[in-house]
């Protein structure tokens, strides 16, 4: 099996150098407002879902060139979301990525712009790639605008997630915020590459069951590594969603539960992958990575 690690690793630096290019300089007008951008996209994030948008490229053949802008702008748009989740009115963090939150470092409102400027930046960044057709251009920003909005999407996950604090959720309500909240953008990377490389229907359906299982799996396993895992080592403050009420998988079911579910879940992903007639080593790495990760 391709080595998933060494992927991820490769693939960071790859989308760094792209984000750096992509991103005004901290010296350029607002100076404030570059410098918290580029606190928070170069706070050293795994860069997951760039790997699993050019895993799934890879996989149908695409040139990596032709990947580059997509992914970096998909960090973009997950950086944003971290930003504003850390926000006192949201979960209100002091640390991420182990240091202090963008909000605590500059201030709450150029955090707030830092995060808007971020997700537009992310939509120009694929607008203007001009190795992708202008159709491939459009399809991409359909994807990102669905998987990052409402109703079906990321913000519409996070607001559910806040309404469900202290309440006595079903486990369906649990997957359905999850499933919005985490799932989509995760999900919308995998499509994003399989599209890049021109896939066809029926493989941009199977990458895009792959991808929703694959976001499951990373918000079940994130559940159990808030409840074990230190601060030092997660880089965000351990037991929040505790503090907090959080409806989670953890909280439902257990650890134990939990990681049951977690490694069943492992083997639905693995799956979903089997009509693929294609070489999918990496893509079933880097699953193995989140259901194994410790931070």
């Amino acid at each position: 099996m391709a080595d998933a690690a060494e992927f991820i690793v490769e693939i960071g630096a790859l989308i760094d150098a792209a984000l750096d290019e992509l991103l005004p300089s901290s010296d350029t007008s607002p100076v404030r407002l570059h410098k918290a951008m580029r606190w928070s996209i170069f706070a050293g994030g795994k860069r997951i879902r760039p790997a699993i948008l050019f895993a799934a490229g890879r996989t149908f053949g695409a040139d990596d060139n032709r990947s580059v802008r997509t992914a970096a702008a998909i960090e973009m748009i997950h950086t944003y979301s971290l930003i504003h989740d850390d926000l006192p009115a949201m979960d209100d963090d002091d640390l991420r990525r182990g240091r202090a939150s963008c909000h605590k470092q500059f201030d709450e409102a150029t955090a707030i712009l830092a995060g808007d400027v971020l997700q537009t930046i992310a939509f120009k960044a694929i607008a203007y790639d001009e190795l992708l057709a202008p159709g491939t251009r459009v399809r991409l920003i359909q994807l990102l605008s669905d998987a990052a909005g409402t109703p079906g999407g990321m913000a519409a996950g996070q607001q559910l997630d806040l309404e469900a604090e202290g309440s006595d959720a079903s486990i369906e309500e649990i997957s359905e915020i999850h499933k919005m909240k985490t799932g989509s953008l995760i999900c919308a990377s995998a499509v994003a590459g399989a599209l890049i490389a021109g896939s066809n229907d029926e493989e941009t359906a199977a990458i895009g069951r792959f991808g929703e299982k694959l976001g499951l799996l990373f918000q079940i396993t994130d559940d159990i590594l808030d409840a074990t895992q230190s601060t030092e080592t997660l880089g965000k403050t351990a037991g929040k969603d505790a503090a907090a009420a959080k409806a989670t998988f953890a909280s439902f079911y257990g650890i134990e539960r939990a990681s049951e579910m977690a490694a069943d879940l492992l083997e639905d992903v693995r799956s979903a992958l089997v009509p693929l007639d294609r070489e999918t080593d990496l893509l079933e790495g880097i699953a193995d990575m989140v259901m194994h990760r410790v931070s």
